[in-house]
C-alpha cells in the first residue's frame, strides 16, 4: 500500500470529530434496520435467526476492515438466502457453511481476477430500476407486520413516522430513527399494549459465537454437492454488493474499489462460514439508511457490527422489547427514501427504451422478489437494444463506374453477429459488374460471425466470375480477417 493510499484509507477511518460521532449514531441506526431483515431472510434460508445475526455481526466487522466501499452495511440478506434455502432444505445446515467458505473463496478469486469490470454492462436504467425495486420489496416486507393486528400498532408506526420526519426540523444531532426506537420503546414499556416485540420476530442469540469448522465429509462427493450451490450464492452476492456500491457512490459522489469491494466481501464470509453463519452481501436498504443519516466512513460499518453484537448478547433483554412498529416505521422511511422519484418524471423525458429497460427491471425483480433475476433480465434488454441500435446505424451505399466497369460498396458502421445479416443483404450477389470492390473503410468487424459473413459474401460473389477486392480494413479487422478467413484476399 502506497503512502498516499494509506493516508486515504485512515481518513476513511477518521475525518474528523464531527464525521466520527455522525458514523457511529448512523450505524447504531444501521443495526436496528438490519434486525429485521436479517431474521426475516433467515427464516427464508431455513434457519434459526441467530445464525443470520451471528453471520451480519462478523460480515460487519471484516468488511469494515477489509471492504472496498466505506458506509457500506452488509449482513445475512438478500438473494443469497433464496439460494441458500435449497441447500439447507436438501442437506443441512453444516452443508451450508461449506458453500459459505466455498463462496468466500470464489468471491477472494474474482475480486483478484478484477471481475468486477463486469459491472461496466449495467446501464443506469438497470441500476435505477434495481433500485426502485427493492424500494418496493422493503415496503411489501413490512406489510405482513401490519396484518392481523391491533389499532395499536397502526397508531404507534404513525407515531414512529412522525418522530422520523418530524424530529430532524428540531435538531438533528441525534438520527431521528433512533429516536424513534427508543421513545417508542418506552411509550410500550410504560404502557403495555397488544403489539409485537422483537422478541416475538425469533430467538436472539444468548451467548457469541465460537469457531468451528463445518460437520461434513472432507471429500470430493461434498464438493460437487456445494459447488454449484456456493458459486451461485457468490455470484449473486457480489452483484448486490457491486449494485450497492454504485448506488452509494452517486449519493456521496464518491468513488469505491469495486475489486477491494469482491475480496472483502470474499474474507467476510469466509469468516462468518468459520463462526457457524450464512453468506451475506451488501443490503441497500439498511445502507441508504446509514448514508442518509450522515454515514460516511468505514467507523460506520465497523459500529453497525460491533453494536449489533451488544443488541444480540448484553442488551439482549433490552432489545426484545422494541416494538416492531419502530422497525417497520424505520423501514417505510427507506424505502421511500430509497426509491428513486425522479425516475417516474422521467419516463416522459428519456427514451421509451431505457425506460421500459428499468421498468423490465423492476417488474422481474418484484414478482421473483430475486434482485439478481432483475438485474440479469435488465441487463439482457439492454444488450439486446443496444444492438439493435447499432444495427440500424450500419449502412452500405452503392457506387458503379461504368469506365472501369466497377461496382464500390461503401460500407460504414459497425458488423457484428447482430448485423451480418444486414450487412449480406445489402449486396447483389448476382451483380453483371466485371470487378466488385468492398470498401470498409468506415467499417469495422467485431467478430467471427462478420468475418464468416464476409467471406461467405466474397466467396459467392467469385463463385459467378466476379472479381472481387476488399480494401480499407482497419488494422484490427485485418488481424481477425487473417486469423479466421486467411483465404478472404485470394481469389484462385
Amino acid at each position: 500500500m502506497t503512502s498516499q493510499a494509506f493516508a486515504r484509507y485512515c481518513a476513511e477511518w477518521f475525518d474528523g470529530a464531527g464525521n466520527a460521532r455522525r458514523d457511529i449514531l448512523a450505524g447504531m441506526v444501521g443495526t436496528f434496520a438490519l434486525i429485521p431483515e436479517v431474521i426475516a431472510f433467515s427464516f427464508v434460508a431455513g434457519i434459526d435467526p441467530e445464525v443470520g445475526l451471528f453471520a451480519s455481526f462478523v460480515i460487519g466487522i471484516v468488511i469494515a476492515f477489509a471492504g472496498g466501499r466505506p458506509a457500506m452495511i452488509s449482513g445475512a440478506a438478500g438473494s443469497v438466502a433464496l439460494v441458500a434455502a435449497a441447500l439447507v432444505h436438501s442437506h443441512g445446515l453444516q452443508y451450508l457453511l461449506a458453500a459459505t467458505l466455498l463462496a468466500g473463496l470464489f468471491q477472494i478469486a474474482f475480486g483478484l481476477m478484477k471481475l468486477n469490470v463486469l459491472m461496466r454492462f449495467v446501464s443506469r436504467s438497470v441500476r435505477t430500476g434495481f433500485v426502485n425495486a427493492l424500494a418496493i420489496l422493503i415496503f411489501s416486507a413490512q406489510v405482513p407486520q401490519m396484518l392481523n393486528v391491533s389499532w395499536h400498532t397502526y397508531a404507534m408506526i404513525a407515531a414512529g413516522l412522525g418522530i422520523i420526519y418530524l424530529t430532524p426540523k428540531v435538531t438533528k444531532a441525534i438520527p431521528s430513527p433512533l429516536i424513534c426506537v427508543i421513545v417508542l420503546t418506552a411509550i410500550s414499556m410504560a404502557f403495555p399494549m397488544p403489539i409485537h416485540t422483537v422478541a416475538d420476530l425469533g430467538r436472539l442469540p444468548a451467548t457469541l459465537p465460537a469457531f468451528a469448522l463445518p460437520a461434513v465429509p472432507y471429500a470430493w462427493q461434498t464438493l460437487t454437492v456445494v459447488a454449484p450451490y456456493a458459486l451461485a450464492m457468490a455470484a449473486v452476492g457480489l452483484l448486490e454488493s457491486m449494485m450497492t456500491a454504485s448506488v452509494v457512490d452517486d449519493l456521496t459522489d464518491t468513488n469505491s474499489s469495486k475489486a477491494q469491494e469482491c475480496t472483502g466481501l470474499g474474507l467476510a464470509n469466509l469468516a462468518a462460514g468459520l463462526f457457524g453463519g450464512i453468506a451475506g452481501c451488501g443490503m441497500i436498504g439498511q445502507t441508504v439508511g446509514n448514508v442518509r443519516y450522515g454515514g460516511r466512513g468505514r467507523l460506520s460499518t465497523l459500529v453497525a457490527g460491533v453494536f449489533l453484537l451488544l443488541v444480540m448478547v448484553p442488551l439482549r433483554p433490552w432489545i426484545a422489547q422494541v416494538p416492531v412498529a419502530a422497525l417497520v416505521a424505520i423501514m417505510i422511511m427507506v424505502s421511500i427514501s430509497t426509491f428513486s422519484w425522479a425516475s417516474l418524471r422521467d419516463l416522459a423525458r428519456h427514451p421509451k427504451v431505457s425506460g421500459g429497460v428499468m421498468l423490465a427491471t423492476v417488474a422481474v425483480t418484484v414478482a421473483t422478489h430475486d434482485l439478481s433475476m432483475g438485474v440479469g433480465v435488465g441487463v439482457l434488454l439492454s444488450g439486446v437494444f443496444f444492438a439493435f441500435k447499432v444495427t440500424r446505424l450500419m449502412q452500405v451505399r452503392s457506387e458503379y463506374c461504368d469506365a472501369t466497369d466497377t461496382r464500390t460498396y461503401v460500407v460504414s458502421g459497425q458488423i457484428f453477429f447482430a448485423s451480418a445479416e444486414i450487412f449480406v443483404d445489402q449486396f447483389d450477389l448476382r451483380d453483371t459488374a466485371r470487378t466488385v470492390r468492398i470498401d470498409l473503410s468506415a467499417g469495422h468487424l467485431w467478430d467471427v460471425t462478420a468475418v464468416g459473413a464476409l467471406e461467405d459474401l466474397v466467396t459467392r460473389m467469385r463463385r459467378h466470375g466476379t472479381a472481387v477486392e476488399v480494401i480499407g480494413m482497419n488494422e484490427a479487422s485485418a488481424i481477425l480477417v487473417d486469423r479466421h478467413a486467411p483465404l478472404l484476399g485470394n481469389p484462385a
